[in-house]
């Protein structure tokens, strides 16, 4: 077991799933990953509801298949309800389900985790730390909000089956970023380029609900999602957003005011031409580990637009984008990076803004109004 601690050094999570195998399977998961705890179990979202109240939990671990009210209904009646805790949805990497979780992001849930197959499997450790990292970090932003130090120690576990993310380290002073010297000043924007994770799913519906209609420069986005889901949510993204987004296709123009979302598995590039200006997919090795990579794509960007470009780098866990982002600073363009304070997760952007590499640092509640205000700008 882990060493004593009081109830408040974990962030506690309610397990919502109507398979026993899973509900245990997924709370050994929770139990093995420093700093959570299983606050209680629920088949359906009527007894997940009836519970609330009593276990207090930090985070919501929920399926979407279940019977007598479903996880869909489930994020409907949360929303009536006015809850706040946050939902992270297990899902099936089928179309069907690709479809009802974007509708299950469009119902405020927080972000989902794929299941490696089917509905009830003993493969689910093969996601044990994406899932252990992500209700860790929605578990604390949750916690901060509601004015409770999440955990900032780490544990001393012991061996367990599952591979599982450390818990949060302790928190570092603020390091200074880097000086560094652009090549030259910024030109008139002509693309913007965006990398974003954890957190990405809601923060580019934010964005992208609010972004300035009269936009005339492409947007290219990498968000790290699986493939199989990132068609249907640009498609969700596509139906409040007063610019056209898809899913990035080989060969796809650069139009103006135009979203292209990089697909699952493909790493995105752009190629600069005299006529039309388009993308490229490949399918070249991972890089930080994530393809598509916010890297390769500001790499393209730096490559082929230098001073003419625009890149932002959203909340996520790591540091994809936080180098390549520095090659476009350093030409001259314009380089974003989101705040600590609304980031899920304060990971790619503050290695890019320790690094040098962010020219200013945004709220995500201003990041909309600020993408436009910098791309209007004559230069």
């Amino acid at each position: 077991m882990y060493p004593e601690a009081h109830v408040s050094d974990f962030i506690s999570v309610l397990v919502v799933d109507d398979s026993a195998l899973m509900r245990n399977l997924v709370s050994r998961i929770i139990e093995a990953t420093p700093g959570l705890k299983v606050a209680d179990k629920a088949m359906n979202g009527v007894f997940a509801l009836q519970k609330i109240p009593r276990c207090n939990p930090d985070i919501i671990v929920l399926d979407i298949e279940m019977p007598e009210m479903n996880g869909i209904e489930f994020l409907k009646e949360r929303k009536r309800l006015g809850i706040e805790i946050p939902v992270v949805i297990l899902s099936s990497v089928a179309q069907k389900g690709a479809r009802i979780t974007m509708e299950a992001l469009s119902l405020g849930a927080a972000d989902f985790v794929t299941k490696p197959s089917g509905s009830i499997s003993s493969d689910i450790h093969t996601v044990a730390g994406e899932l252990g990292r992500m209700l860790v970090a929605y578990g604390s932003q949750y916690q901060k909000q509601r004015g409770k130090e999440p955990p900032q120690y780490r544990f001393e576990a012991p061996e367990r089956m599952f591979e599982v993310p450390a818990a949060p380290e302790k928190r570092r002073e603020a390091v200074a970023p880097a000086k560094i010297q652009p090549l030259r000043s910024p030109a008139t924007t002509e693309i913007i380029a965006i990398g974003i994770s954890t957190g990405g799913p809601n923060a580019l519906r934010e964005v992208f609900a609010k972004i300035d209609a009269d936009l005339t420069q492409p947007i290219v986005v990498v968000q790290h999602m699986p493939a199989g889901f990132t068609e249907e949510f640009a498609a969700s993204l596509n139906r409040i957003c007063p610019l056209e987004v898809k899913e990035a296709a080989e060969g796809d123009i650069l139009k103006p005011g135009r979203v292209l979302i990089a697909p699952g598995d493909y790493h995105v590039t752009v190629e600069k031409k005299s006529l039309a200006s388009v993308v490229h997919l490949n399918q070249a090795d991972a890089e930080n580990g994530h393809r598509p990579s916010a890297d390769v794509l500001f790499r393209s960007v730096a490559q082929q637009y230098g001073n003419k470009a625009m890149a932002v780098i959203m909340t996520g866990m790591g540091k994809d984008g936080a180098r390549e982002i520095g090659s476009i600073y350093k030409e001259g363009g314009i380089t974003i990076g989101q705040d600590e304070a609304s980031s899920v997760v304060y990971g790619m952007p503050k290695v890019a803004f320790e690094l040098g590499n962010v020219m200013e640092q945004v709220p995500l509640s201003r990041m909309h109004e600020r993408i436009s205000q910098l791309a209007k700008e004559k230069r």
